[in-house]
C-alpha cells in the first residue's frame, strides 16, 4: 500500500532539524557527489538561500506516525525545492525532489508532484514546470520521464561545491484541472 502524505511549508525555525534528518537519511544522493553525506549544515544553508531567493519555496513530505491514529503526529520524510515564476512569468523550477532512502520507490515522490501540480497550475498560475536532473541521476531522470516531463535537449554545467555537473534540462506542460 502506498504511503498517504501531505505536504507542508518548512519554517527554518521549526524544520531545520528535520530536514537535515531527511538530508542524512539519503546517503546514495550524497555519494553521487562523491561525499560522505551531507554538510552538517546544509538544511540551515537552504533555508538561508530559499529566504534569500523570491519565489522559493521549501515543503516538507509528511506522512502519518501512525495510520490508525490521526492525532499521532506526521514525521517529515521528504522535501520538495521549488521557485515560482523561474525562469519566466508562468513557469516553476524543481531544484529538488528528494525522499529519505528507505522509503524511495514507494509512490511517494510521484505522489508529493501529483499533490503539488494542480496547485501549481490552479492557484500560482503555473503553466511550464522545469527541472534540472543531474546526467549521472538516471533514476532521477527516469522518475521524471515517468511524471511526464521531457528532455529540453539544453544543458548547463553548474558548479556544486568543489566540483562540476551537467544538468540536463527537462520541463513539462502544466494544464488546469
Amino acid at each position: 500500500m502506498t504511503e498517504l502524505i501531505t505536504l507542508m511549508p518548512l519554517d527554518p525555525a521549526l524544520h531545520t532539524d528535520a530536514l537535515q534528518a531527511v538530508f542524512a537519511a539519503t546517503p546514495g544522493y550524497w555519494r553521487l557527489y562523491k561525499l560522505d553525506a551531507p554538510p552538517t549544515d546544509h538544511a540551515a544553508k537552504e533555508f538561508a538561500a530559499a529566504q534569500e531567493t523570491p519565489g522559493r519555496s521549501l515543503l516538507g513530505i509528511l506522512r502519518r506516525i501512525d495510520r490508525t491514529n490521526p492525532d499521532a503526529g506526521a514525521e517529515l520524510i521528504g522535501v520538495l525545492d521549488f521557485r515560482l515564476h523561474y525562469p519566466q512569468e508562468g513557469a516553476a523550477h524543481i531544484g529538488l525532489l528528494l525522499v529519505a532512502e528507505p522509503l524511495q520507490r514507494q509512490g511517494i515522490g510521484a505522489q508529493a508532484w501529483s499533490l503539488l501540480k494542480p496547485w501549481l497550475a490552479a492557484a500560482a498560475g503555473i503553466r511550464t514546470v522545469h527541472v534540472g536532473v543531474e546526467q549521472f541521476n538516471v533514476a532521477a531522470l527516469k522518475f521524471w520521464e515517468a511524471q511526464g516531463f521531457t528532455l529540453t535537449g539544453e544543458s548547463d554545467r553548474v558548479r556544486v561545491g568543489e566540483k562540476f555537473v551537467r544538468l540536463l534540462h527537462m520541463t513539462a506542460v502544466l494544464t488546469a484541472e
